[in-house]
């Protein structure tokens, strides 16, 4: 099974824009996070088509199972 930990934030455009993170280290600290998300906000580091992160909106755990088949 894979996980992404999976922040959306809400752009300057009044859109949405998301980073996906692989494998997140486990239990979730969704302080950790929020305070991780609003350090992301503020360096304005990442501009989007949607436009710059405005602030954090939320966070989430995706987990994927994926089953491969070998194919003769």
């Amino acid at each position: 099974m894979t996980k992404s930990l999976e922040l959306t934030f809400l752009t300057d455009m009044g859109k949405l824009s998301r980073i996906s993170i692989d494998n997140p280290k486990e239990p979730i600290d969704p302080a950790a996070v929020k305070l991780a998300m609003d350090q992301i906000v503020a360096a304005d580091i990442f501009q989007t088509n949607n436009g710059s992160f405005a602030s954090a909106k939320e966070a989430r755990v995706i987990e994927r199972n994926v089953t491969e088949y070998a194919l003769a």
